[in-house]
């Protein structure tokens, strides 16, 4: 049983990475908490969930823009002082936000403009925090190091909704933000703990220049360029969340209260995922084992949608047993991402030189923001063509076949071996 649990090594070997992750699952938790307090917010406001979506917007371009500037800054200066900057950014945000609830302001401009400095502050402090971990754990413990940080993410997307919907109806918006206020105090401990962690003598400017070079990098090295790609693959073929809506209300049956499921059952798999990850520490061929894992994620999204599709034709009123099969493959959707996302953030660490490493962790970023947004407009677009199941079968299989080609094609990133890692 112990070889199955999660390896617990890094948070014994390492204070500072304890610290580090204790820190960032209780603001993760409190960052949770405010994300669906603010869109329950603006629908108080507005009654429309057009208004609702407009907050990806104003958080997408912030996200996408920060991730890229997040990274040449994370390469250009003290890495624990970046983070400890767009921590206080978040920290303040998450302050007005608080305050507004608390004053009954109710402007919903004013949550969206504090909405796309906290996802532009949060862009730039993820490159900084990833970028921090390999100099805190020893190369061979990364992948045991990822899959705690999955764990803490699992709770978080799981006990974090459900929290802030009762938060929200039991004490009201100003209290639930200030719980996430309060929740900075670990964030800030974790961090202030840290030494100081200098740039090297290869670091560069931060900037367009410094941006350009890590995409340039990217370009010459095969084994860290299909990280990005097959992930991407999986996320635009295979996305389900845009159409949880209409499953939830047409098919499967149940509203809100299905989709809730359905969004929980994904965040539990990747909880076990994180829980029983104790073998993935001796997996050696990673990159083999990432392509796997998105067919995997293919092949349970296809699952989905073909309960979807029969579920479609029962013809039952209200909330149906199909239920049961669909929320089991959310669960196996998610466990076969968070292993994806494990190995595929092990590859970055461990195959990235440190003077590049906050770049690329920056393009990681706006990859894994990035490509469920493109995921949710094709996914829209194309249940003008067809049913929302078949929308989702077709795309699974999808995946998987252009995940397999893929393979085929960089040979190499079948071989990638964790023993010698080139990028």
């Amino acid at each position: 049983m112990g070889k199955l649990l999660a390896d617990i090594t890094p948070l014994r070997e390492s204070p500072d990475f304890r610290r580090l992750w204790l820190g960032s699952a209780v603001s993760n938790l409190g960052s949770q908490l405010t994300l669906v307090a603010v869109s329950l917010e603006v629908y108080r406001l507005t009654q429309d969930s057009l208004y609702v979506g407009l907050l990806s917007i104003f958080a997408l371009v912030p996200l996408v823009l920060g991730g890229l500037l997040g990274g040449s800054i994370a390469d250009a200066h003290d890495r624990r002082r970046v983070a400890l900057l767009a921590t206080t950014v978040l920290w303040l945000t998450t302050a007005a936000l608080a305050l507004q609830a608390w004053l009954e302001v109710g402007n919903v401009w004013l949550l969206y403009v504090l909405v796309a400095v906290q996802s532009g502050a949060q862009a730039i402090n993820q490159p900084a925090r990833s970028a921090i971990i390999p100099m805190l754990v020893r190369k061979e413990l990364l992948p045991a190091a990822n899959a705690l940080s999955m764990i803490s993410f699992g709770l978080a997307m799981t006990a974090g909704p459900l929290l802030a919907g009762v938060l929200v109806a039991w004490v009201g918006f100003g209290w639930t933000y200030t719980l996430d206020v309060a929740s900075f105090v670990f964030a800030f401990w974790a961090l202030l703990k840290l030494p100081p962690m200098p740039p090297g003598k290869e670091a560069h400017r931060a900037g367009l220049r410094s941006v350009v070079e890590g995409f340039r990098f990217l370009g010459t090295r095969p084994n860290l360029r299909m990280t990005f790609v097959i992930d991407l693959v999986a996320m635009i073929f295979a996305q389900p969340r845009a159409l949880m809506p209409a499953i939830g209300a047409v098919m499967i049956g149940g509203g809100e209260a299905t989709v809730g499921i359905l969004l929980a059952s994904t965040a539990i798999g990747a909880f076990l995922a994180g829980l029983f990850s104790g073998p993935l520490g001796g997996v050696r061929r990673q990159g083999s084992a990432v392509v796997w894992s998105v067919m995997g994620w293919g092949a349970s999204i296809a699952g989905f949608g073909l309960v979807v599709v029969l579920a479609g034709r029962s013809g039952e009123a209200g909330v149906t047993l199909w239920l049961l099969p669909a929320a089991l493959c959310c669960a196996l959707a998610g466990i076969s991402d968070s292993v994806s996302a494990v190995f595929r953030t092990t590859i970055l660490q461990a195959a990235t030189p440190d003077h590049l490493r906050g770049r690329l962790q920056g393009v990681f970023v706006v990859v894994v923001a990035g490509g469920p947004r493109i995921g949710d407009m094709l996914a829209g677009g194309g249940t003008k063509l067809l049913s929302e199941g078949w929308v989702l079968l077709l795309g699974g299989l999808l995946c998987i076949a252009v995940a397999w080609a893929l393979a085929r094609w960089q040979s190499g990133f079948l071989k990638y071996d964790a023993r010698n890692p080139v990028p």
